[in-house]
């Protein structure tokens, strides 16, 4: 059973935003994890909801690489069908499983538009394991979880707030909030851990774990990793257009892709006029599509921070989040 009680401290109330307003903190046995009041009628359904062995969930805490990996995932399990990809959102293709309860001024039913979905469903979310629904543990649909490390993730984040979300505090009251694990989805550790966990298991063969910066190393070798898991078989030259479609310049080509109109959404409820003028010209939803780029917004002190708190987060584990 899950249990919720309203969360508030000196973290959340700084980051409070028209986007994610009034925080909870959940709790189902030993596990917790932070939501907005906005998610809280979907706890049930979410646990509820049927799941198909031919499902495929990509999921990942937010900002480290989703959209990306939905993208290479959905052409790998769909015969590279760059035409259809192109006509349809990846929204359509590959819908957020929580999005009416993950920013509080969306209105639509994501949980229904999932349920509807056509098999095999494709399926994004960022739920921690304790959140996913019951059938999944005995259905074992296929699961692509992808991790980063949590500097790159909280910068991105930090953006993702500000130009979706509307936040328009400093950055090092947003570093502050993630490092004590006081934002939406937290805490990041264990949401990571969790997945990392359970991929390690003799039950955990239906779930694949990539990283964020696998992916930007050799994304080749990942394709070939996905493609294995979902059972799939391509020639040379179709992974080399597979590798040209997924480059970041592409990737912020493609209307199919690019969120912009999540980005026009932000911009008409969330943002104030200020912040409406600057996300016209600054903001990309798939960002700088780098490895290293909090070297930009944090200064060392955050970064020593960030540093020991990835440590304290891998101690007495094999996981490590630089790989």
């Amino acid at each position: 059973m899950i249990r919720y009680e309203k969360y508030s401290n000196q973290y959340t109330d700084r980051i409070d935003c028209p986007g994610t307003e009034k925080h909870y903190r959940l709790t189902r046995a030993d596990q917790w994890c932070i939501m907005i009041e906005k998610f809280l009628p979907l706890v049930s359904p979410i646990q509820q909801m049927p799941v198909y062995e031919d499902d495929v969930w990509v999921i990942t805490y937010p900002k480290c690489g989703t959209t990306w990996t939905q993208e290479m995932v959905w052409l790998l399990n769909n015969g590279l069908d760059y035409a259809r990809a192109g006509k349809q959102t990846l929204e359509e293709r590959f819908p957020f499983l929580e999005l009416s309860g993950a920013l509080s001024l969306m209105d639509c039913d994501s949980v229904g538009r999932v349920q509807d979905l056509p098999r095999p469903r494709h399926i994004k979310c960022h739920l921690p394991v304790m959140l996913l629904p019951d059938a999944i543990r005995t259905v074992r649909p296929k699961i692509i979880y992808v991790s980063r490390n949590p500097k790159d993730a909280a910068t991105s984040f930090y953006h993702h707030y500000r130009n979706i979300v509307g936040y328009d505090g400093p950055r090092e009251h947003f570093f502050d909030a993630f490092l004590n694990d006081s934002l939406i989805y937290a805490p990041f550790s264990e949401h990571v851990r969790a997945y990392w966990e359970w991929s390690k298991q003799p039950a955990g063969a239906n779930c694949l774990f990539l990283t964020y910066e696998q992916m930007k190393r050799d994304l080749r070798a990942v394709i070939g990793r996905v493609s294995s898991f979902l059972g799939k078989r391509y020639t040379e030259r179709e992974v080399d257009e597979l590798e040209k479609h997924l480059s970041v310049e592409s990737m912020r080509n493609n209307k199919s892709c690019n969120m912009d109109d999540l980005l026009e959404w932000a911009r008409n409820t969330t943002h104030s006029e200020e912040r409406k003028q600057l996300s016209k010209t600054n903001f990309q939803f798939i960002r700088s599509g780098t490895v290293g780029s909090y070297r930009h917004d944090m200064d060392d002190d955050y970064i020593q921070r960030f540093e020991e708190y990835e440590r304290a987060a891998t101690e007495g584990t094999d996981f490590d989040f630089f790989f």
